[in-house]
């Protein structure tokens, strides 16, 4: 499951790497985490920033049916899920980002963060799917959904999963107002191990609220484990 990703760029870089006008209001990223207001690009034309939640509004949790819950789906079962399905007509979006995070595993009770990222450290897109609703007051939510592909080689030994990452090429088709053919989503893989970079992070990753520029840092295996030591 992707439950973070980071997107530590500036309006200018946004709006340069995806061609639109720049999103208003947006401040950099580093601890990006689900019922965030988050910025996305929906398909078609004119095309520009929203700003949706990721997977809910704060506080909206109650009474909300799965669906409405819910911050990942696996490219592998949209064809089992007839609502995200139906999405994939008219509701693709992309989520603008530069780096996503996982925990890996160490002993029974031990999770030590990774961040990942291209190599390039470039900004990169990733497959999303969005939905609106109304609450008890008919206020309308718009929120998203990413789109998880099993990991590849480098991501593994930390996750399973890992965001579904386009190409360029790929990025055209998906935000195409055109349906999408039926065997695309088989066909995307995400990038290749060889494309990445990755690393452990710094354990306040846990906290949602420190959101800070140091959270892209790599950090030694002492502050992995919080042992004090000075050796490796």
């Amino acid at each position: 499951m992707t439950e973070r990703y980071s997107i530590g760029a500036t309006a200018k870089q946004l709006a340069d790497r995806f061609e639109v006008e720049e999103p208003t209001g947006f401040v950099a990223r580093y601890n990006a985490a689900p019922s965030q207001l988050l910025p996305v690009i929906t398909q078609g034309i004119p095309r520009g920033f929203s700003f949706f939640y990721w997977g809910q509004p704060p506080g909206w949790s109650k009474n909300k049916t799965l669906a409405e819950r819910i911050i990942n789906v696996r490219k592998e079962q949209i064809d089992d899920k007839p609502v995200l399905k139906k999405n994939l007509v008219s509701h693709r979006c992309i989520v603008p980002a530069d780096g996503f995070y996982a925990w890996k595993r160490v002993g029974k009770k031990t999770l030590i963060p990774w961040r990942f990222s291209l190599k390039n450290k470039s900004i990169f897109s990733i497959a999303g799917v969005w939905e609106e609703y109304d609450d008890e007051e008919n206020n309308s939510f718009h929120t998203f959904t990413i789109i998880t592909t099993q990991a590849n080689t480098f991501v593994t030994p930390v996750s399973e999963r890992m965001p579904l990452i386009l190409t360029k090429a790929e990025e055209k088709i998906w935000m195409d107002a055109k349906p999408l053919e039926d065997d695309f989503l088989k066909s995307v893989a995400s990038v290749s191990a060889d494309q990445l970079d990755g690393f452990a992070v710094s354990p306040q990753l846990n906290t949602i609220s420190f959101d800070r520029p140091s959270l892209v840092l790599p950090v030694p295996p002492a502050d992995q484990f919080g042992n004090l030591t000075l050796f490796d």
